[in-house]
């Protein structure tokens, strides 16, 4: 009997026992007795009816119920389909807090092996002390030999559901010798150590606490492991040499970018990372590994959009605009060579912006910076802060599998004007440079990278002045595990 039956005996039970007299004292036993088997008689005539009147409904067909009439859909209320639903990105859910930790933390990294030929060096070693020197590769110089340029391994995941741990080491840092003046490779350095807070489930808004990226450029943003070009530009980097600094950070990613992006990775695109879609920070602004030396903060803001061209005609079926920029104000003081650090807080503020259409098949990427920063004078034989500016294009095309691979040609020209802050007397660089070069994934964990590169450098400081230009041949093993 199903439970409305089972209500409606009840009721009925209830309505017999309520119109039955009730029994007056003077009532025999007989007369009570016979009421019981007229109520016992009610009862199961009763049930035998509600039984019925289950089997019959049973017996029935189903009636189809009658819609109610569907509303006309106009033009300017399109009706939803699969192909326009909302661009909200799936969020992979984190393990369980409760979860044993080797479910919660995984360890990862990488390594690049390097080795640079030069070719011809038109311009050698003058009485003015000009040299073939790049500020992002030790091995750039007339000896040569191998490099590590990074050993990395990474310990990251999730503390709690909201907090999320990534530590990251260097394996291929160089550190001077005390006692001399030899270098010393491959010691262990911090590179990052942060951990990020969610304050929302969806992982939207997140809070970052510790020594992490900077977020200024775009290239500065992109892992290593991931750039086509060996270094990045001058310009850029020069900004935040070393990419990190210790501080705090606030980024928010909203669903529809965050649905472009997973739509990019899905598609083996080579990404800067999420670190939001608008991100502000304060950091300390001394650089990477370095003791702060003044009482101010340096202030960052940065803000990109990616753009989904599809709806441009066919031509640009699949192609993805990124636009964006980011500024930074800071005081900042360099290390001297007549002794310690600068007692003077130079300006260091810039502003730069960044586009990349990426290459589906082709695809370009530029970035551009201009500001103020400090460098070394030669007239005046000091350092002062002064004008800097510079950038980079950049052209690539991915030619998908081929027999060796899948491989993503390019091409980039750079060009500065400005300091490079982090090294003694903030030397004023000049640079211009071409590099052509071609990025084969061998394997999944294997890339080889071979590029042409015609450089034409000049590192004026208070040994050196002049400019160098030399041919080289570049190329870098990577294997990630």
């Amino acid at each position: 009997m199903s439970r409305p039956q089972r209500a409606h005996y009840w009721v009925a039970v209830a309505m017999l026992l309520a119109s039955c007299p009730v029994p007056a004292a003077a009532q025999t036993v007989q007369e009570l007795q016979r009421q019981i088997d007229e109520l016992k008689a009610q009862i199961k005539a009763l049930t035998e009816a509600q039984k019925g009147v289950a089997t019959a409904a049973a017996s029935t067909p189903a009636v189809a119920p009658v819609s109610a009439p569907t509303p006309q859909v106009t033009a300017s209320t399109p009706a939803p389909s699969p192909a326009a639903s909302p661009r909200v990105a799936a969020v992979a859910k984190p393990p369980s807090a409760h979860a044993p930790w080797y479910e919660r933390m995984r360890l990862r990294g990488y390594t690049q092996l390097r080795y640079n030929a030069v070719l011809d060096e038109h311009e050698p070693l003058s009485d003015t002390g000009s040299r073939l020197r790049s500020v992002h590769d030790a091995s750039i110089n007339d000896d040569g030999g191998f490099l590590l340029r990074r050993v990395r391994l990474v310990l990251q995941g999730d503390i709690t559901d909201r907090l999320q741990l990534y530590f990251q080491h260097d394996f291929g840092a160089a550190v001077n010798n005390q006692s001399s003046t030899e270098r010393r490779e491959n010691f262990g350095q911090l590179r990052d150590v942060y951990v990020d807070w969610f304050l929302d489930p969806e992982r939207r808004l997140r809070l970052r606490f510790g020594q992490s990226k900077v977020p200024f450029g775009w290239e500065n943003l992109q892992s290593s492991s991931n750039r086509l070009p060996l270094d990045r530009s001058d310009a850029i980097n020069s900004g935040v040499p070393g990419e990190r600094d210790v501080g705090i950070n606030a980024y928010y990613t909203p669903a529809p970018v965050q649905a472009i992006w997973d739509r990019l990775t899905k598609n083996k695109q080579k990404l800067f990372g999420n670190y939001g879609a608008f991100g502000v920070a304060l950091y300390n602004g001394q650089g990477t590994n370095r003791t702060e030396r003044n009482d101010s903060l340096m202030k960052v803001a940065m803000a990109t959009w990616p753009f989904a061209l599809d709806g441009l005609g066919p031509l640009f079926e699949g192609q993805v605009l990124e636009l964006g920029g980011s500024a930074i104000f800071n005081r900042y003081r360099p290390e001297l060579r007549s002794g310690g650090i600068s007692p003077i807080s130079y300006r260091d503020d810039r502003v730069g912006f960044h586009a990349i259409l990426y290459p589906q098949p082709f695809g370009i990427q530029t970035e551009w910076t201009t500001g103020w920063g400090p460098q070394y004078d030669s007239g005046l034989r000091m350092v002062r802060s002064q004008r800097l500016g510079g950038g980079y294009v950049q052209l690539m095309t991915d030619l998908g599998p081929t027999p060796i691979g899948r491989a993503i040609p390019y091409v980039r020209w750079q060009r500065y004007r400005g300091g490079w802050k982090p090294n003694v007397d903030a030397p004023r660089l000049e640079t211009d440079e071409w590099e052509l070069g071609t990025e084969i994934q061998l394997v999944e964990a294997l890339e080889l990278t071979l590029a042409y590169a015609r450089m034409e450098r000049g590192e004026a400081d208070s040994r050196r002045t002049g400019r160098a230009t030399g041919d080289l041949i570049r190329t870098q093993l990577q294997f990630t595990y």
